[in-house]
C-alpha cells in the first residue's frame, strides 16, 4: 500500500489548533469586508426589506410604489410653493396698528437700538423709509403694501437706489418675520439709506 493511502487520524484537538493557525492568516482577515461595509451591506438589505413590504400592499410592487412616492413629494414642493407664498405675502406687510410719522418711526427706531433690540429697530427704521417715501410722494400711501411691493415701487421711481431697497426689503423680511439675528452694521446700512432716501428725487 502506498504511503499516501494510510488515513491520518489527527485529534479534536490538534484539529481545532490547525483551524485557528490556518485562519489566523492575515490572507484571511484582509478578505473579510470592513466593520464600514457590514453595516452599509446591514442597511441595504434591511432598506430592501423595507421596500418589498411596502411595495406587497401597493398596486404595481415597486414601480407602483416609487410612483407613488414620487407623486407625494410633487404634492408637498406644491403645497410649500403656493401656500408658504401666500402666507409669507400676507404676514409681510410693512404697517400695522395706528398710522405714525417717519419721524415717528426714527424715533422709534433709535430707542429700540438704544435699548439693544436691533430687531426692533430694524423694523422701525425701515417703516420710516417706507413712510417718508410716501410723505414725499414716490409712494402712493397704501396699507397693505408688503415689503416686496415696496422695494419693487420705489426701485421702480428710484432705479439708483432699486439694490439697496431690495436689500432693506430682504433683512426686514429675513429679521422680522424669519426670526433672523441681525447685526449693528445691518442697522446702520438702514439709517444710511433712509438719510440717503431723504434727499433723493424722483
Amino acid at each position: 500500500m502506498n504511503n499516501t493511502d494510510i488515513p491520518v487520524d489527527i485529534g479534536r484537538d490538534a484539529a481545532r489548533d490547525a483551524a485557528v493557525r490556518e485562519l489566523s492568516d492575515p490572507a484571511y482577515q484582509d478578505a473579510e469586508p470592513s466593520l464600514f461595509v457590514r453595516f452599509l451591506n446591514w442597511l441595504v438589505n434591511r432598506f430592501m426589506a423595507l421596500l418589498e413590504g411596502a411595495a406587497s400592499v401597493v398596486p404595481g410592487g415597486i414601480a407602483g410604489l416609487v410612483i407613488l412616492l414620487a407623486l407625494i413629494v410633487a404634492v408637498i414642493v406644491i403645497i410649500r410653493l403656493r401656500v408658504g407664498k401666500l402666507a409669507r405675502s400676507a404676514s409681510a406687510s410693512v404697517f400695522t396698528g395706528r398710522k405714525l410719522t417717519a419721524a415717528d418711526h426714527r424715533r422709534a427706531a433709535e430707542a429700540a437700538e438704544a435699548e439693544g433690540d436691533l430687531a426692533e429697530a430694524v423694523r422701525e427704521r425701515f417703516r420710516a423709509i417706507v413712510r417718508g417715501l410716501e410723505e414725499r410722494g414716490v409712494l402712493d400711501e397704501r396699507s397693505g403694501r408688503t415689503v416686496d411691493e415696496v422695494a419693487r415701487a420705489a426701485g421702480a421711481r428710484l432705479p439708483d437706489y432699486a439694490n439697496a431697497l431690495r436689500a432693506a426689503a430682504r433683512l426686514f423680511d429675513d429679521v422680522w418675520y424669519g426670526g433672523r439675528e441681525t447685526t449693528v452694521d445691518e442697522y446702520r446700512r438702514l439709517v444710511d439709506l433712509d438719510l440717503a432716501l431723504d434727499g433723493a428725487r424722483r
